[in-house]
């Protein structure tokens, strides 16, 4: 597949077939990611391929309440977690009857499914070989992710060139904890995400994103907007 179709293409994908993924399309795809840029070169992340049916339900268990948490906080009309939000907005949100939500979360789409997905990988970092620059800022912290998640990226980029899908989700990361003790992760390892590929039901063609003049302006955030017509 053209780098540009691939680039423009590769969308989130939570819907997969009943078809499995060899080993051998997922060796090929982790041989291709590993190329992603790290600061240093360090390749700080470890992935864990889980496999075992007892794992994959346990880690379907512990996404639903966060999930949860997610749709309530959403149908309050807050971005969740947003590191910006007031909390006590969020805690007032979260302290509403969640039973039906729940409910439905456990018996719909991905969330009650990602056990059965094809392929679920564990995405971890090493706090030891990240080079956080903004470790000591007094707001919430983002660059420590950037030696991490390009890995993730070629992962999915990877996975289009082979025809499949998947979906990078954080939801996990809420009950790190407990993602640690079941797949053996000690410190400084950290969970970054989690990973779902398979053979998508439809395939993602026209992706909609926000045009380039919204996000972008020249040489101030008040500054012009920018685009091919700029002078």
């Amino acid at each position: 597949m053209d780098l540009i179709d691939t680039l423009r293409t590769t969308g989130a994908v939570r819907d997969f077939t009943d078809e499995p993924v060899e080993d051998a399309v997922l060796a090929r795809i982790l041989d291709t990611a590993r190329f992603a840029p790290s600061g240093a070169n360090a390749q700080a992340w470890r992935l864990v391929v889980v496999k075992d049916p007892n794992l994959r339900a346990r880690l379907r268990d512990l996404y639903l309440g966060p999930w949860v948490d997610y749709l309530t906080l959403t149908a309050a009309g807050l971005r969740p977690w947003s590191p910006v939000n007031d909390r006590d907005a969020e805690s007032a949100a979260l302290a509403t009857d969640t039973g039906s939500a729940r409910e439905a979360a456990a018996s719909q789409g991905f969330t009650a499914h990602l056990d059965e997905v094809p392929v679920l990988l564990a995405l971890f970092a090493d706090l030891s070989q990240l080079a956080a620059v903004d470790r000591d800022l007094d707001h919430y912290t983002l660059a420590g992710g950037a030696s991490v998640y390009p890995f993730a990226w070629n992962i999915l980029l990877a996975a289009r060139a082979e025809g499949l899908g998947g979906v990078l989700t954080t939801m996990l990361i809420r009950e790190e904890d407990e993602v640690k003790k079941l797949l053996g992760a000690d410190d400084p390892l950290v969970l970054a995400g989690v990973i779902a590929l398979g053979h998508p039901v439809r395939q993602p063609r026209r992706l909609t994103r926000q045009p380039v003049e919204s996000f972008t302006t020249i040489d101030r955030i008040d500054g012009a907007q920018f685009s091919p017509d700029t002078r």
